[in-house]
């Protein structure tokens, strides 16, 4: 079972920035963050693949960008932060190298806290 470790969450006005980091114990082909509103279900935000292919939600497009660090790294660059970007955000792996925010993800993270004030 793959350990994830996220950090990076914090508060920031609206307009700012974050930068989400996870840890991976070993390289997982399929990685990606998802994030929970309190009282709703937890909702793909941007998922990356083996390859480098990156899939997004529509309501983060052009704002949130996926990246990988060295292998074991997973970020997510967060710009032009909205109120209702607040939530819980979690990292997610999978051993799949076909990957998108609709895939099943087995192995999570505790999650990192978002805030974004208006």
């Amino acid at each position: 079972q793959v350990q994830l470790v996220e950090s990076g969450g914090g508060s920031v006005q609206a307009g700012g920035s974050l930068r989400l980091s996870c840890a991976a114990s070993v390289y997982m082909p399929c990685m990606g963050w998802f994030r929970q509103f309190p009282g709703k279900e937890r909702e793909g935000v941007a998922a990356i693949g083996g390859g480098g292919v990156t899939s997004y939600a529509d309501s983060v497009k052009g704002r949130f960008t996926i990246s990988r660090g060295n292998l074991a790294t997973l970020y997510l660059e967060m710009n032009s932060l909205k109120p209702e970007d607040t939530a819980m955000y979690y990292c997610a792996a999978a051993p799949q190298s076909d990957c998108h925010i609709r895939s099943y993800f087995r192995s999570w993270g505790q999650g990192t806290q978002v805030i974004v004030s208006s």
